[in-house]
């Protein structure tokens, strides 16, 4: 079947995304510095963050309650209020930063819509990820939005049915293998995995993928070739 909806992650496939986090763990060990090493307070908020998943989802805001959370266990509940203050703050700061778009992006949407449907496929919190893409510019590219909790099998397949096609339709771009690719790939459709240079611990995978409709590119602008070589292939 020839592919019908091509769909793109968000977060460090069409903006910038990750290094805020990077940066925002480096301010909260540092506040921390005084009741642990910044090493080992950025592996415990790893493992809240980890823990805290199923509660507070992805995001911006689950990852600051997140850090209060463990700064709170690390003091031994003797973290000040105004210690309090500054790691709302950090997450404030995150919210609040501008959306830097990747290059390449705005041309490949460009050049893929009319031929297929665009799809935009990411996971995170509604509000946030609503904003970012506000002040992307880039709404108007897709034929449709899809801002999940999660991005597993099921979470994909309810997505190909609402689209109303089969999963061997469904092309998905990404730069996380575990979230974008694999699930995509266990359904019948086609992955094309774009390495951003800073990934979530979270988001890797130890495994090597091989796989007839699995694709990997340097560039966004790279899987133009790949996709108009697959089209003109099936």
């Amino acid at each position: 079947m020839p592919i019908k909806v091509i769909a793109f992650d968000a977060d460090d496939t069409l903006w910038v995304n990750e290094p805020f986090f990077r940066e925002a763990e480096e301010k909260f060990a540092e506040l921390l510095e005084d009741f642990m090493p910044q090493h080992s307070s950025l592996k415990e908020l790893y493992q809240t963050e980890i823990e805290n998943l199923n509660l507070y989802g992805y995001g911006i805001k689950g990852f600051t309650l997140s850090m209060i959370e463990t700064a709170m266990r690390i003091s031994d509940l003797k973290i000040s209020v105004i210690l309090v203050n500054k790691i709302i703050q950090i997450g404030r700061e995150m919210l609040e930063k501008p959306v830097e778009l990747l290059p390449g992006v705005v041309e490949v949407l460009k050049e893929l819509n009319g031929d297929f449907r665009i799809v935009l496929a990411t996971k995170g919190d509604l509000l946030d990820q609503e904003r970012k893409l506000k002040k992307s510019g880039l709404a108007h590219h897709f034929h449709h939005i899809e801002i999940m909790s999660d991005k597993k099998n099921s979470d994909f397949n309810k997505l190909i049915k609402h689209l109303d096609i089969k999963g061997s339709e469904f092309l998905m771009l990404g730069n996380s293998l575990k979230s974008d690719i694999l699930p995509v790939l266990e359904l019948g459709g086609y992955g094309i995995h774009i390495p951003f240079h800073i990934t979530w611990k979270y988001e890797v995978i130890s495994h090597h993928v091989s796989h007839e409709r699995f694709f990997e590119v340097a560039e966004i602008s790279d899987a133009i070739k790949v996709i108009r070589d697959l089209d003109n292939r099936i």
